[in-house]
């Protein structure tokens, strides 16, 4: 079951999908609660994802047995405000009030919530993760590593020269600010990465001609540092930034979802060791 939701942020509202688990994989577990995931799109995204990429996302893990939102951020989809005018420190802020929100439903179980991130957004996720500890995993897709530089790459160089020119610039229907630009430049989610103690997952695709695929082998070797916490990493061959061809998306949703699902079992191993 799917369920269209409003949820508050500020004076703003964050439209979201919540997706219920499967009765029957939810029943399975010996926990009455079910794990949370939430999704958390790119620059300029949506919920639904490029080619329906988080519709589809979050349509095979409620099958799996998790309850998963995917929401827009302010400016974005069918969200209030204007995306521009926000930055970095407030896509923290709306992603934990929707993690708020996830917790606040009945069956929710608070010590098993994951994030999964793409491109910006896997770089929001992961700096909401550092700062919130309800956050207990991380899967990052084709994360941002330098949002700065990262971004502006993809706006080119005179959106944002008119930004601090002008008070404001155009690109493809958004309204930026010079603030948006300034508070990707305080992101520096490689620095950051050794401070999450939770499980991380890394996908990459090697055709990915917006964020380098080098940034993966990045965050492993980053996230490999910390006294605690596994890492894995999968590298797509041919896979570009969206995941769009068929059989690249079928193996980054394998991979996420047999992950994810190993986690839960070993878990549920762990809980009945210690009874």
């Amino acid at each position: 079951m799917e369920r269209q939701i409003m949820i508050g942020y500020n004076d703003e509202k964050l439209a979201a999908s919540l997706h219920y688990p499967s009765k029957d994989e939810a029943s399975k577990g010996r926990c009455d609660r079910v794990p949370l995931i939430i999704i958390c799109h790119g620059f300029i995204g949506s919920r639904i994802g490029v080619d329906r990429l988080f519709v589809q996302t979050a349509r095979e893990l409620a099958e799996d047995g998790y309850m998963v939102l995917r929401f827009d951020y302010v400016g974005c989809g069918e969200s209030t405000g204007c995306y521009g005018a926000e930055g970095l420190k407030s896509m923290i802020a709306q992603t934990r009030s929707v993690l708020d929100y996830g917790l606040e439903l009945t069956d929710v179980d608070p010590t098993r919530v994951t994030l999964i991130g793409h491109s910006l957004g896997g770089a929001v996720a992961l700096q909401t993760a550092v700062r919130d500890r309800r956050v207990s995993n991380l899967v990052l897709w084709s994360a941002v590593g330098y949002p700065f530089n990262d971004i502006v790459n993809i706006t080119g160089q005179d959106v944002y020269d008119t930004s601090v020119k002008s008070g404001k610039a155009d690109y493809l229907g958004y309204e930026f600010t010079p603030a948006f630009f300034e508070s990707l430049a305080t992101g520096q989610p490689f620095q950051e990465a050794t401070r999450f103690g939770g499980n991380v997952l890394v996908i990459h695709g090697t055709s990915d001609e917006i964020i380098p695929v080098d940034y993966a082998f990045l965050y492993q070797k980053v996230f490999w540092m910390r006294p605690q916490g596994c890492c894995d990493k999968e590298i797509i061959f041919q896979a570009d930034h969206t995941y769009s061809s068929g059989p690249q998306r079928s193996q980054l949703l394998t991979k996420t979802r047999t992950w994810l699902n190993e986690l839960e079992t070993a878990k549920e191993d762990w809980q009945h060791w210690m009874i």
